[in-house]
This record gives structure tokens, C-alpha cells and sequence, in this order.
């Protein structure tokens, strides 16, 4: 037998037991929503919203403003003053502006009443630009969340104005308009959806996906280097849709808001979170 003829033969008995072998498998690639999840979780506790809630603490104890008085006094809806909890159960009506308001509008009302900051100067700009500093209703925003970490959510329907506010928002959150005739609920009417590696959730209606989306807002986004509030976020939506702008604290704002707190109720508030 010839060399060659030798290896052909070796060759052809491999194969033969190659079948019957017991090769482990090779690992599953993890799929795309699971390694955006790892990823999270690899930097959660380093979160730099941390940095925004020492600020908000800061601030919410430091007499400021033209009157030199610190937001000791605010009433976020549970009393003056009490600051844990009070975000989950926000947005809620107000019988001292006989509004339904969120965390950001009571915000701004507490530092121009109490402090005497002027309205349109400080929502001038209440966003941060991209790795700029955290701009103070920012940084109290996240104090806020912060100290309602850990609460049950539960957006009030008691009184006919947050019922009305809530059945607004679900109305906008339906409406469709713009040159690409979108809605809130193209992107976030039902699930499976995804834009590139982001998956959509579903926030049309109560469940775990709506509290698990609500629960983290406020939230620092990595890719922008910045602690974004709700607003934001639905104002960024807005601006997606190629939208006119949404003003900030708008009866608009607060009902989309109202619409997405009610549908986490009995979630579990967990923000500041991190968001890609």
C-alpha cells in the first residue's frame, strides 16, 4: 500500500466513527436582548445618576433663590416635606394649583413659590446637553426617585381630573399624525418589536413590561452621557415622530405621563436607572 493510498483509507475509517461520536455542543450565542441585559447589569452599580442624586439632595436642603429658602417645605403630594415615596405616586392633582401635576411641574412650582426662582427662566432649559452638567431640576428629579426607591407604584384615579388627564394621555397615546402618520403606539403599541438592537416595550396597557419601563425613569443614558427625566424622554419621542416639540410641563406632557404611570401601577419604583 502506497502512502497516499494509506492517509485515504485512515481518512475514510474517521469518517466512518466521526457520526457516533458525542461532541458537545458549542455554546448559544446569547441573543441580542441578553447581552444588552448583561450589559446593564455589569455597570448598574456603578451608576453615574448617583453623582445627579447627591446634587438633588444638595439642592433640595440649600436655602436658595431670591427668597433664601430651601424646598424643606415642598409638597410633593404626601405632605411637606416628605420626600420618600412620593414619586410613585406622581403624576396626581393638586388642590393648590387645582392641576393634575408630575415630578417635574411640582418641581418647578415648589422652587418658584417657596424660593422665588422665575417660571420661564428655569424651564428655559431643564434639559442637559450631551455630557453637560445635570441642570438642577434634573439633579432634583433624581434625589426625588432616588428616595422612592423600593415604593409600590400607584398613580392616583381618585379624583374626575387625573381620571380625565389619564384618558387624554391614553388618546394621544393612540393619536396619529406627522409625515409619518406615527403614534406613541406605533413603536410601543404591542411587543416584539425592535429598532435596530433596541427592543420597543409594549406601554398600551397594564402589565410587567409597562411598571418594569416606568419604574426606571429618571434614568442615565450611557450613550449620551446625561441623566434624562420623563419629559425628556417623551419629548425625544415627539421629536422622533418628527412631531411639533412638546413644551415642557404641557397639559400634553403630564397626561402621556399620567397614561404611562397608571398603566405600572403595582410596580416597583427603581430608578435612577440606566438606559443604554
Amino acid at each position: 500500500m502506497t502512502r497516499g493510498t494509506a492517509v485515504a483509507a485512515t481518512a475514510i475509517r474517521i469518517a466512518a466513527v466521526l457520526p457516533g461520536l458525542a461532541w458537545p455542543a458549542a455554546p448559544a450565542a446569547p441573543s441580542t436582548h441578553e447581552a444588552i441585559e448583561d450589559y446593564r447589569a455589569r455597570i448598574a452599580d456603578d451608576n453615574p445618576a448617583e453623582l445627579a442624586v447627591a446634587k438633588g439632595a444638595s439642592l433640595w436642603r440649600e436655602a436658595r433663590g431670591p427668597r433664601g429658602a430651601s424646598l424643606g417645605r415642598c409638597d410633593l403630594g404626601l405632605g411637606p416635606g416628605i420626600v420618600a415615596g412620593a414619586a410613585a405616586r406622581l403624576p396626581r392633582w393638586f388642590a393648590d394649583t387645582g392641576a393634575v401635576m408630575d415630578l417635574e411641574a411640582r418641581i418647578v412650582h415648589c422652587m418658584t413659590t417657596l424660593q422665588g426662582f422665575d417660571r420661564e427662566t428655569l424651564i428655559a432649559k431643564p434639559f442637559a446637553g450631551a455630557a453637560e452638567p445635570t441642570t438642577d431640576i434634573e439633579a432634583i428629579a433624581a434625589f426625588v426617585v432616588d428616595a422612592a426607591r423600593g415604593a409600590t407604584i400607584d398613580v392616583p384615579q381618585e379624583r374626575p381630573e387625573e381620571v380625565a388627564a389619564y384618558r387624554r394621555g391614553r388618546a394621544l397615546f393612540h393619536y396619529r399624525a406627522g409625515p409619518y402618520d406615527f403614534s406613541c403606539a406605533s413603536c410601543h403599541g404591542s411587543a416584539g418589536h425592535r429598532i435596530r438592537l433596541q427592543e420597543l416595550p409594549d406601554l398600551s396597557r397594564p402589565g410587567p413590561t409597562a411598571r418594569a419601563t416606568y419604574a426606571t425613569w429618571p434614568a442615565y443614558r450611557v450613550s449620551q452621557g446625561a441623566l434624562r427625566t420623563l419629559e425628556w424622554r417623551l419629548a425625544d419621542c415627539f421629536r422622533q415622530q418628527r412631531w411639533p416639540r412638546l413644551r415642557y410641563l404641557s397639559p400634553v406632557a403630564i397626561d402621556l405621563a399620567t397614561f404611562l404611570g397608571v398603566n405600572a401601577n403595582g410596580g416597583t419604583m427603581d430608578a435612577p436607572g440606566l438606559k443604554r
